[in-house]
């Protein structure tokens, strides 16, 4: 787990509705809430362009964050975040409360190493990626903000399957448990097709 730390300042909001929310947006702050943790749900407010910002770290999205509310600090994953349709605007945010011992379901991307010198690619296959990212299942402790996966063996026709991927200790991927129609291709190799020359008729 990287030692990178995300810290968000937020303020309490008592005003609701979407007139409250404009409003908001207008004095660049977001609305947003938290919840979780066995508390009451809280709505907050959070500076746009401090979650902007974070927003540029893929790791923001699989971490846990340090979020500044009147004075103490909670740690908290990030759970939904809606953006504007098409301006690069967020329009709000959910954040879940977490502790040490509570197990998370968290989605986190995939890195992959060897995609262009694998066996399979060297031999002119072409490497199709089935999946970007997993959900995992893991403590706060063992959160990974990303899992490596390694295609250097990987040959033409071949496939890698949830079940092949190593995992971080402490993590695991629940979909397994569901039963083997669940092992999900993760990156399969699949021969090039070469187009024929069709010589012209004399």
């Amino acid at each position: 787990m990287s030692k990178e730390t995300f810290v968000l300042n937020a303020k309490r909001r008592d005003d609701q509705g979407k007139g409250a929310s404009r409003r908001l947006r207008h004095e660049g702050r977001i609305p947003a809430i938290v919840y979780g943790g066995g508390v009451a749900p809280q709505a907050i407010t959070i500076e746009h362009n401090e979650i902007i910002k974070h927003l540029e770290h893929e790791a923001f999205y699989s971490h846990v964050l340090e979020l500044n509310l009147d004075g103490a600090t909670t740690q908290v994953i990030l759970r939904d975040l809606h953006r504007h349709p098409f301006k690069p605007s967020v329009m709000h945010a959910d954040f879940q409360r977490v502790s040490a011992n509570e197990t998370l379901r968290v989605t986190v991307p995939l890195h992959f190493l060897n995609k262009d010198t694998c066996v399979g690619a060297k031999a002119g296959g072409l490497v199709h990626i089935g999946l970007t990212e997993i959900d995992i299942d893991c403590l706060t402790s063992a959160l990974p903000e990303f899992i490596t996966v390694d295609l250097k063996n990987l040959d033409i026709h071949q496939s890698l399957h949830l079940s092949q991927i190593t995992l971080p200790a402490g993590v695991k991927i629940p979909a397994l448990a569901q039963g083997a129609e669940h092992d999900a291709a993760v990156v399969t190799i699949h021969a090039s097709k070469l187009d024929k020359t069709i010589e012209p008729e004399v």
